[in-house]
């Protein structure tokens, strides 16, 4: 019996046949992951929308600061207004003050900072890129196909991402039909080959119309709930009827989930942020006690393409934003560590490029490619900075641009972070490349992002 139909009887919903087998979607997905014991892990991925600016986030304060001012211009923030971080990497860091709120996790080793990380074909420098003696990824300025390709698309008409396959790839009794969840209307980083992709809203999307889709029995539920069932021999109507009925028992099992769960008392804030990580930090219990065992949850927020005003108080500007991250993400911890699930959820926070070193014309920067991110969680190498901090002078020996713009070449591919997070899921080392085709050119397919 499948994870679906225990979690639907559970909470008082008699599925349907038709509606809850979904074998044409769900026939990737043989066992259906339900645990024995108390084996649970959840990957959380925050994307950042627009091209966060990792120089602005992560500042050295030691003398490497003297070359982000002069390069930074006027983006560059004051020292005195960076919170303290600590030394790693070879530098003494400071915070972007809106991320003060990470600080005590930074210090309890439950985060962790990952430097110059973008998407590589192959390990590439910024000689190599200038002198175009090495491979470089498609499209590397364009918004649309750098989070495609940051998400694990590999230009080609397979559209499947990182996390999907590597999904796919799990050991037999580690899958359920629950395991790809998005929280908004992007989805390439779940995408499997063979598997389909949930949608959570931070409400559950109980109702449809005036049908209620946790009592399947009430007079406005009941048509939806027929039309699950419905048989054709088109196949596209089947098809249709087929994704018809999965999306509705996921709203059902969704805002169930919503139902049963204990509201967090943590401050996640007011923004959008906040609530959606509010709602989700609320029913990964619920989905860990369903015997759930594996699950990866994709969140897509703000606006970070700030090539214009991108200091102040206004409320698309990058200190505004950066503000609202870290109120709702030391929320989510402190609500997971609250609820026991401390240890058994990692949260990777990325971006589809970094920014320019040199400002732009209005306030802001341009985009570029090597950016800096951060994961937490229990299991994360925290309290320290993966990787190799670039030189931050225009024209130096990490810029890649011609035009000497200060656009970084990456050192840690998107890639090896997705290895590490997903062999911490149960990847098996030797179906690394299959969910990460270029790593077969990199003789280190992982990163020590996580412990052990």
């Amino acid at each position: 019996m499948n994870a679906r139909r225990n979690f639907l009887r559970a909470g008082g919903i008699l599925p349907l046949a038709g509606l809850t087998g979904s074998a044409g979607l769900l026939s990737g997905w043989a066992n259906q992951g339900v645990a024995a014991g108390n084996d649970y892990k959840a990957l959380v991925v925050l994307f950042l929308n627009g091209g966060n600016d990792g120089h602005n986030t992560l500042v050295p304060t030691d003398g490497a600061y003297n070359d982000y001012s002069a390069a930074r211009g006027n983006l560059a923030l004051p020292k005195s207004s960076l919170v303290t971080l600590g030394n790693a990497a070879g530098h003494s860091f400071g915070l972007h003050p809106g991320l003060a709120p990470l600080v005590p996790l930074y210090q309890q080793q439950r985060l962790a900072w990952l430097s110059n990380v973008g998407p590589l074909i192959k390990p590439a420098t910024a000689a190599q890129v200038l002198a175009n003696a090495v491979d470089v990824p498609p499209f590397l300025l364009s918004h649309s196909d750098q989070v495609a390709i940051q998400q694990g698309w590999m230009v080609k008409d397979d559209l499947s991402g990182w996390a999907g396959r590597g999904l796919e790839l799990l050991p037999t009794e580690l899958r359920n039909d629950i395991a790809a969840v998005t929280m908004n209307n992007q989805r390439t980083l779940l995408q499997g080959k063979a598997s389909r992709v949930a949608f959570m809203s931070r409400d559950g999307s109980r109702y449809w119309g005036n049908g209620d889709v946790t009592n399947p029995q009430s007079n406005a539920s009941a048509p939806l709930f027929t039309m699950a069932q419905w048989q054709f021999a088109n196949e596209y109507q089947a098809e249709y009827a087929r994704t018809f009925g999965g999306a509705l028992a996921d709203s059902a099992l969704f805002a169930r989930a919503l139902q049963q769960a204990t509201p967090p008392t943590a401050d996640f804030g007011t923004g959008n942020l906040g609530k959606d990580l509010r709602a989700l930090a609320s029913v990964l219990p619920t989905f860990k006690n369903q015997g759930l065992r594996r699950q990866v949850f994709l969140v897509q927020w703000g606006d970070f393409d700030t090539h214009a005003s991108q200091l102040g108080s206004g409320e698309r500007s990058q200190d505004t934003q950066l503000g609202e991250l870290g109120k709702a993400i030391a929320a989510f911890d402190q609500t997971l560590r609250s609820s026991g699930m401390g240890d058994e959820v990692v949260t990777l926070v990325m971006s589809e490029f970094g920014r320019t070193l040199r400002p732009g014309s209005g306030g802001g920067s341009e985009h570029a490619w090597g950016n800096h991110w951060f994961a937490l969680g229990g299991p994360v190498a925290g309290g320290t900075v993966h990787g190799t901090f670039p030189t931050l002078t225009l024209g130096g020996p990490d810029d890649g641009d011609p035009n000497k713009n200060g656009r970084t070449v990456p050192t840690i591919a998107t890639d090896q972070v997705g290895s590490a997070l997903m062999q911490w899921m149960g990847l098996p080392a030797n179906r690394v490349v299959e969910a990460f085709p270029n790593l077969a050119n990199f003789s280190q397919k992982t990163t020590a992002l996580l412990r052990g």
